[in-house]
């Protein structure tokens, strides 16, 4: 399915990034991934997957440095070929109530989920404008399109991801470059590990499919939205929550 294309995963020392960086290989891609603050996990997947036979690198990346990001975007290119399918997944979430969230909280929150996105985004995007291709796939939550118990400025940034990937699509679809955005529910990793035992049974007696999903059921979506066989399917923002 991606036989003979290069994609960057930011954040694939994460659970769902992770994921991905193993779905995309899979498939047959060659595979760039970011990582901040987790080099062991970072470094032991790239190991694991290159030992598997796959063409897989990992790149230190503070996504809010933009000079960083367009010196790694012209690196990954040397290392592996041009990059034409991006992955924003890089994000991070705080647990606590509205009241407690200070200034500088607010700006976290903001600074990694929305204009890490932006500045990783505009550096491997311009080389895809002059290629005429590419795909770009963000990493949105379920908490930033529905009424749920979460935190504040984590839901706002998440729905700062649905007007990026929007608008965004609308102007990159005059060079060919599709943009859209992955949705998940509850999982049984990641982000959704900080959700308190009462919300997550209260999800799962709502979900239709009666439990959470796993990374792996994400990144498969990802992994279609990024290939040609999704080449109709742009500025979509696709929910994967078993039916809430």
């Amino acid at each position: 399915m991606l036989k003979g294309r290069t994609a960057f995963v930011t954040g694939g020392s994460g659970a769902v990034g992770a994921a991905v960086v193993r779905c995309m290989a899979g498939h047959g891609a060659r595979v760039a991934f970011s990582y901040h603050s987790q080099p062991e996990k970072a470094l032991a997947l790239q190991e694991e997957l290159c030992a598997g036979g796959f063409d897989v690198r990992a790149y230190p990346l503070d996504v809010l440095n933009g000079a960083q990001a367009q010196h790694l975007a012209a690196t990954i290119e040397q290392d592996l070929g041009p990059v034409d399918i991006l992955v924003n997944n890089a994000g991070l979430t705080q647990v606590m109530p509205f009241a407690l969230i200070e200034e500088e909280d607010w700006d976290l929150m903001m600074n990694v989920n929305v204009k890490g996105m932006f500045l990783v985004t505009k550096a491997f995007v311009r080389p895809m404008i002059r290629r005429q291709r590419g795909a770009i796939v963000n990493l949105g939550s379920l908490a930033g399109v529905r009424v749920l118990e979460v935190p504040v400025h984590y839901a706002t940034a998440k729905s700062a991801v649905m007007g990026f990937t929007l608008s965004l699509a609308r102007e990159m679809a005059r060079y060919q470059i599709r943009v859209n955005a992955v949705v998940p529910g509850l999982l049984t990793d990641g982000v959704s590990e900080h959700v308190p035992d009462k919300q997550r049974i209260d999800y799962e007696q709502h979900c239709t499919l009666g439990r959470a999903g796993t990374p792996a059921e994400v990144a498969e979506l990802v992994a279609f939205l990024a290939s040609d066989r999704a080449a109709y399917i742009n500025a979509q923002a696709i929910q994967v929550d078993g039916g809430l």
